[in-house]
């Protein structure tokens, strides 16, 4: 599978502005590659002004999304700000060629902004099957907490984890551990995609947005600066990898409530 990386700045609280970027820097992308990934709240920047921005899942932001997915003929990725029965969610989008999609509201939200005061957590772990992939999509602060992403047996298995963020440099170095620790300890490819730039909190990106293989080994890890970069995994490799190594049989099983 290939998968896309768009490590971008975006333009403060502008969801047509931002869009217009990402349409401009996609459009190379149209048949070659399988899924393409853009950060968290890639329509906004991490902003609080959820009852201003929001958007229901038949705004602009999704209709985007199913669009570009089907000229690029990839599956598209990233979370917008969500308003859906009174309540607002930090919610990711993974939309397929065809037009239907699923979505994961962020678990775990990030107190230290007030994101809890504005925002309802998600309460379901998914997991979508696309190009022979298991996938676990996630977002930014869920990164930190090893116990919801941790891989199990079953229906909830994948193959590949999936991060969207805004994570400020002055934190850089958990993001980029925390990111190889969850390949190693959950034997899956990691995909993390932040952003660059400062936004309009002043606070500063340097990306490091990245592809980690099963044994944490990095297949692309990029700077601070903006950039669209494509890299192809093996599903077959990753078989084979957990086949001699078969540590995930000794894991412990339980439920999260």
């Amino acid at each position: 599978m290939r998968i896309s990386l768009v490590q971008s700045g975006l333009v403060w609280e502008n969801i047509d502005a931002n869009l217009r970027t990402f349409s401009e820097k996609l459009a190379p992308l149209a048949g070659k590659t399988d899924m393409v990934v853009l950060p968290e709240m890639f329509t906004t920047g991490f902003t609080m002004k959820a009852a201003e921005l929001a958007e229901d899942m038949d705004g602009l932001a999704v209709n985007w999304m199913s669009k570009t997915a089907s000229l690029l003929g990839s599956a598209v990725v990233g979370s917008f700000i969500c308003k859906e029965h009174g309540l607002h969610k930090n919610r990711l989008v993974f939309m397929f060629p065809d037009g239907h999609f699923e979505y994961y509201d962020k678990r775990h939200l990030f107190t230290l902004a007030g994101e809890h005061e504005v925002f309802s957590p998600g309460t379901r772990k998914l997991t979508i099957e696309w190009k022979g992939f298991r996938i676990c999509p996630m977002i930014c602060y869920d990164l930190r907490f090893p116990v919801w992403s941790r891989n199990q047996s079953g229906a909830a298995a994948y193959d590949l984890l999936l991060y969207v963020a805004n994570w400020p440099s002055r934190r850089g170095l958990h993001w980029r551990s925390l990111l190889q620790a969850r390949a190693i300890e959950n034997q899956s490819y990691v995909v993390g995609v932040n952003v660059v730039g400062r936004d309009g909190n002043d606070l500063e990106y340097s990306g490091d947005s990245c592809i980690i293989d099963f044994s944490g080994q990095h297949l692309v890890s990029l700077t601070a600066s903006e950039a669209v970069v494509t890299v192809s995994v093996s599903l077959p490799e990753l078989h084979d990898f957990r086949t001699r190594l078969p540590f995930l049989n000794d894991a412990d099983q339980f439920l999260i409530k």
